[in-house]
């Protein structure tokens, strides 16, 4: 492999991206990647993990602006990529990222219904810093996911949503994913075994033109 790159993966809750991140770290240390990073959004740094758990779970006296979600996840974001990804890029460590912009422009823009412009204005901040080279959307049908979600002890403010709000996310993520060249859609209502059977098998294809 020439180069190292900074790989983003998707879906609504339930989707199953998170174990995906795992799986496809141990993919490509089989295909003698050696330096492999697995990353959260929000997190991942100290101060990204302390928005994380202000955006993730309700505070009983004070409600969260709709805009003030969309900057502190921006705030994370941001930290994130100066701290750990733009650095790691450069040293030649492979990234892989549980969630970036198009969380935002499908959970904020599709599911919380905020104009989409502003969205996109935070995005190029942060595309001049890092931008991802492969987005793998893990496409989970909304009833499928939330099945999924419910069957956790605990669940967070956005696993709390209704199933109206994760199907405009569902079509947001959708409607955007066709302007992304370098992509990869995985049809995640399967179990995960035959999940990560396609997973595998269009990655290697994505890898193989980098050879």
């Amino acid at each position: 492999m020439k180069k190292n790159k900074f790989i983003v993966v998707e879906g609504i809750e339930g989707s199953g991206k998170t174990t995906a991140c795992k799986k496809i770290k141990k993919f490509l240390i089989l295909k003698k990647i050696k330096k492999v990073i697995i990353l959260r959004q929000p997190g991942s740094t100290l101060i990204s993990e302390k928005i994380r758990s202000i955006i993730k779970y309700k505070n009983k006296n004070e409600k969260l602006n709709l805009y003030s979600e969309l900057f502190l996840l921006y705030s994370a974001r941001l930290q994130l990529l100066e701290n750990i990804i733009k650095p790691e890029l450069k040293k030649g460590s492979w990234i892989i990222c549980d969630r970036h912009n198009l969380s935002s422009i499908s959970y904020q823009g599709g599911g919380r219904g905020i104009n989409i412009n502003i969205i996109k204005n935070l995005s190029k901040i942060t595309d001049k810093i890092a931008k991802p080279d492969l987005t793998i959307f893990f496409d989970v049908k909304p009833k499928i996911g939330i099945k999924r979600i419910l069957l956790r002890s605990k669940l967070d403010r956005i696993e709390k949503e209704s199933l109206f709000f994760f199907s405009k996310v569902r079509k947001f993520y959708l409607k955007y994913l066709s302007l992304i060249s370098e992509k990869i859609i995985i049809d995640a209502n399967h179990k995960l075994k035959k999940v990560f059977k396609l997973t595998k098998k269009k990655l290697y294809n994505w890898l193989k033109k980098f050879k």
